[in-house]
Order: C-alpha cells, then sequence, then structure tokens
C-alpha cells in the first residue's frame, strides 16, 4: 500500500518501539496485534546506547526489572541483529511492513541493512542534523514527527529532505507521554500542511484512540499509534499505548473514513428520490 492512498485511506503505523521489553516473542506477538487489527506497517526504536546518552546519565539510579541503573535498563531494551533477524523474517511472513526510528547514525547503519522500505525521524531527533542526512540520502519515504520542535526546526529539516530529494510526510505530534487531549491541537495538521505544501500524519501519544480517528478526518495520510499487549506493563510508553480493543477501533473508523465523508458535492441518490416519491405526497393548494 501506498502511503498516500488514491481513496485518501489513511497509511496506519503501529509503534511498537521499546513495548517489547527486549523479548523477542512480546514482539512478534505485537506484530501479530497489528497485522490482525489491519495495521499497514509496525515500527521500532534503535539506539546505540553509549552514542545516544551521557555516561553520567546511563550510570544513575533507575530501578527496573533488569538493575538499578539507567544503563542496565536502556541496554536490555536494545535488539540486536539476532532479534531484528527474527522481527525480518516474522513481519515477512504475516505480510506486514517493518521499519524503525534510528536515534544515531550508527543505528541507521545497522538498519539499512534490512532494506526496510520507510524511515522515521523520532520528534528528539528532529534537530540531530548529521542523522537528518543519513536517512535523507538514502531517499526512502520517512515520516518526520515534529513533537517538541519550532517551526524554525521544522524548516531546517523539510530543507534538508527537500536538498536530498527525499520524499517525506511530516507527522504532528505532541511529544508528551501520554498527552493530554487538551494540548493536541490538532488544527496543527492543516497549519503544516498549508505552510510546508506537503503531506502531513499524526503521531499520537494520547491513551484513547478518537483523537487519532479526528486526526484521519481533518485529513492525515498517516496515523501512528504505539501500542502494547497490556497497558499495565513495564516501561514508560505503556500507559500511552493502545490495546488491542482501541487499535481495532482506531482502524476501522479512520479506514472508513473516506466513505463517511464523501466528496462533498450535493446530490440526490436513486435511494432518496424513491423515497421522495413515497413520502412528499402532500398535496400543493394554490393561494386565493
Amino acid at each position: 500500500m501506498d502511503v498516500v492512498d488514491k481513496n485518501n485511506i489513511p497509511f496506519i503505523i503501529a509503534e511498537i518501539g521499546i513495548n517489547h521489553n527486549g523479548v523477542v516473542n512480546i514482539a512478534r506477538k505485537l506484530i501479530d496485534m497489528a497485522k490482525d487489527c489491519g495495521c499497514d506497517a509496525v515500527k521500532f526504536q534503535k539506539r546505540t546506547v553509549d552514542i545516544v546518552y551521557s555516561e553520567e546519565l546511563l550510570d544513575s539510579p533507575r530501578e527496573s526489572p533488569w538493575g538499578t541503573t539507567q544503563r542496565a535498563q536502556k541496554e536490555a531494551l536494545e535488539f540486536g541483529k539476532e532479534e531484528y533477524d527474527i522481527i525480518d523474517e516474522h513481519c515477512r511472513q504475516r505480510g506486514i511492513d517493518w521499519f524503525a526510528s534510528s536515534w544515531d547514525v550508527e543505528s541507521q547503519m545497522f538498519i539499512r541493512q534490512y532494506n526496510c522500505k520507510y524511515n522515521k525521524i523520532a520528534s528528539p531527533m528532529l534537530t540531530n542534523i548529521p542523522l537528518l542526512n543519513v536517512v535523507a540520502e538514502e531517499r526512502k519515504h520517512t515520516f518526520i514527527s515534529t513533537g517538541m520542535s519550532t517551526y524554525d526546526d521544522v524548516d531546517k529539516a523539510v530543507d534538508i529532505f527537500r536538498e536530498h530529494e527525499c520524499p517525506f510526510t511530516l507527522m504532528h505530534c505532541q511529544g508528551t507521554y501520554p498527552a493530554r487531549e487538551e494540548d493536541l491541537n490538532l488544527l496543527c495538521i492543516q497549519a503544516l500542511r498549508e505552510r510546508y505544501k506537503c503531506d502531513v500524519g499524526y503521531s499520537g501519544h494520547e491513551v484513547s484512540p478518537m483523537p487519532s480517528i479526528v486526526a484521519a478526518a481533518l485529513g492525515a495520510v498517516a496515523i501512528e499509534r504505539h501500542i502494547t499487549l497490556d497497558r499495565a506493563m513495564y516501561g514508560s510508553d505503556q500507559a500511552a499505548s493502545l490495546e488491542a480493543r482501541g487499535l481495532s477501533l482506531l482502524v476501522d473508523n479512520a479506514k472508513s473514513l473516506p466513505k463517511l465523508l464523501g466528496d462533498g458535492i450535493k446530490r440526490v441518490t436513486a435511494e432518496e428520490e424513491a423515497n421522495a416519491a413515497k413520502l412528499r405526497y402532500f398535496r400543493e393548494y394554490a393561494t386565493a
């Protein structure tokens, strides 16, 4: 399926991210959930821990199922080649695309070996100019999240992708987890589309599927949402994720919107004409 569908059906991305908690079997179950709910692709996150984070932060305390430091937690959540080989094969078997948001150049070079159809720039990485250039030079369709960013930040990113002639979709995003509905500002979808003359999607972190459905009604060509097997699981992104029921509601409703919205041309259908013949039975009386 193309990112911009000829029938205006939004492209749905299930963001697995790090909600697999370092367990490849959980990743497989999340892939299955996304496919069964009708998503078009799944997305992961890839980091080189010692590049993305400072030594001071990695050595700082953090209680987690894997230890008592930030390093223990972050290293446990990173998949390597063995796990990504399994993910790649499982997605092929299930017939669903996968890709990843790399948080550093080394990670992007790692992901390249899988020849994924798409790339993703995560909101925190929008100002990472070296990474933007490495991704844009691949000229693969890239989803660019704009959370935590000013127009000046987005201007620079768009310029890089246009200089490399790399196709992209800007993703309106509110970069808190979970995001409050009063902060979502969904009309920014239209504002971004008008400012940059490009396709715009929506990457949501709220707890309900409804804002993503509204985003689709506002013309978002792609919808990205975190997914989880259980929102009570350990992890910073779990509470901002959708379980299977919420994901199904989102996909079913978002993909039915083009049919519901129609083309905006006022017309009388054949069924209405038949009803009019039956229901407009009143007599007209001429005035004296």
